[in-house]
Parts: C-alpha cells; sequence; structure tokens
C-alpha cells in the first residue's frame, strides 16, 4: 500500500509518497500547476502513480479556522473529484488547517533561506499532510 499526499494550491501541487508499509511520508516534488487555464499536472500525477503504485491519494483540505469551506476548500474538493474520475482509487480529504505555516516555520528553525523556501514549501506541507494522515491511520 503507497498513498499519494497531495497539497494542492494555486500555481502549484506539493507532492509527498508514503513507503510501502504506510508508516513514513516522502517529499517527491512540487508539480506546477495553472488552474485558470485547466491545467490540473495530473498527466505528472499519473506517471507518479505509476511508478510509485499508488493505491490511494490524500488531498489537502483547507479549511477555514471555523471549520467552514472557502473557495481554496473548494478547490481541494473539486482536485479530489478529478482524481477520482482519472485513477478510481479511493481519495481522502485531510484537514490541512495550518500545515503550509507549519512547514514554513519548520523550515525556518533548519535556517533554510527565503527563496529557496518558496521551492520546497508545497513538498514538506504535503508531507506533513500525509503524514498525519499516516500516523492516523495506524491507531
Amino acid at each position: 500500500m503507497r498513498a499519494m499526499g497531495l497539497d494542492v494550491g494555486t500555481k502549484t501541487v506539493g507532492v509527498a509518497i508514503s513507503d510501502a508499509l504506510g508508516w513514513t511520508a516522502q517529499g517527491i516534488e512540487t508539480i506546477k500547476i495553472d488552474e485558470e487555464n485547466g491545467e490540473f499536472g495530473l498527466e505528472r500525477v499519473a506517471e507518479l502513480v505509476k511508478e510509485y503504485k499508488v493505491t490511494e491519494f490524500v488531498v489537502g483540505f483547507p479549511k477555514n479556522m471555523n471549520n467552514t469551506v472557502g473557495p481554496r476548500g473548494e478547490a481541494s474538493i473539486a482536485y479530489k473529484e478529478k482524481l477520482e474520475a482519472q485513477f478510481a482509487l479511493p481519495v481522502t480529504l485531510w484537514d490541512e488547517r495550518l500545515t503550509t505555516m507549519a512547514a514554513e516555520r519548520l523550515l525556518i528553525e533548519a535556517d533554510v533561506r527565503r527563496k529557496d523556501r518558496k521551492k520546497v514549501i508545497d513538498k514538506m506541507a504535503a508531507v506533513m499532510i500525509l503524514q498525519g494522515y499516516l500516523d492516523r491511520k495506524s491507531f
């Protein structure tokens, strides 16, 4: 069983993959997307699904702090539906409130320069989303 974690943004999708046992998440890459032009990076996701033999997806679901769903949450729901239609694999929406901020904080503490943080922040957020899901699933 391998799960793919996705942090869906407006311009990029951070990607993480679990190990074969489903214990740990590793950041793989950041895929550039263009929502306005209908480019969602699904071709690259398909390549990664095949390469890593992915059996399920975990998509970050950015709810508002008052538990309502805003525009970014709706975009995650739409991305989930696209994944389900194309891959016929289970897709879980995972509450990702504050994961990008937490990822940035970790990178700052690790003394990563701002320019370099921008390159890896979405991948790091995907790792945090997937690891949270894997930890919860192991209980």
